[in-house]
């Protein structure tokens, strides 16, 4: 089994499949211990991408948000230009595997296609995110009427896996003056979230079940 896993489920199902040879007498003892990847809290590196996210939410100013666009973007350390880099030399990796002499199939010639377009449009993202970063500053401070937002589409929707766990062991040993901070913004996050929207007008199956002239039960005084 491989020593890092991209996902938990992926550990998980690697995991349970592992077991499953064990108990069939499929495994053998002489294999490596099966090992999670370490996905650190976004609030331990603030300027990693899951960290910009996490700062970016519905109630940032326009100066954070244009700054977090600006960090992603930057030509040194940004995310975006190390993306492109990192396709370009996948690209370069596969260039030097081509070969002609089929001119009727060549699927390495059509992978670098693929990989020098994906390039090509990554490029296209930083000049439109310059674009907008000089925009974004211009944009009100305050969020308008929601009937306004309903004109254009959600495009978030993936939620950072912080958020989905809760909070994660920095925010459990951290005091409560440290802590708040953090509570509000995994409850901006949530609020902004695509499923969020879902689970607000989605009642639950107990709620459904209760009776509408019913009452919470109490506990029993005692004496």
């Amino acid at each position: 089994m491989p020593e890092y896993y991209t996902s938990i489920g992926e550990a998980v199902g690697a995991a349970m499949a592992h077991n499953i040879r064990l108990a069939h007498g499929g495994g053998t003892p002489a294999e490596p211990p099966l090992q999670a990847r370490f996905l650190p809290h976004p609030s331990a590196d603030p300027y990693s991408v899951p960290g910009m996210i996490a700062r970016l939410t519905e109630d940032a100013s326009p100066n954070e948000v244009a700054a977090i666009i600006e960090e992603v973007n930057g030509a040194l350390t940004g995310a975006v230009p190390q993306l492109t880099e990192l396709v370009a030399a996948a690209a370069d990796w596969t260039r030097a595997r081509l070969q002609f002499d089929d001119p009727h199939h060549n699927p390495t010639f059509e992978t670098w296609t693929y990989l020098a377009a994906a390039h090509d449009m990554l490029r296209d993202v930083q000049e439109t995110l310059e674009i907008a970063e000089d925009r974004l500053v211009s944009c009100p401070a305050e969020r308008t009427d929601p009937r306004h937002h309903d004109r254009v589409r959600v495009l978030r929707t993936r939620e950072l896996l912080s958020d989905v766990l809760s909070a994660g062991p920095e925010t459990e040993t951290a005091s409560p003056a440290d802590q708040a901070p953090e509570v509000n913004r995994q409850r901006a996050a949530r609020t902004s979230s695509p499923q969020a929207a879902a689970r607000r007008t989605t009642p639950s199956a107990r709620t459904a079940e209760m009776p509408a002239n019913s009452s919470p039960s109490r506990a029993p005084r005692t004496r």
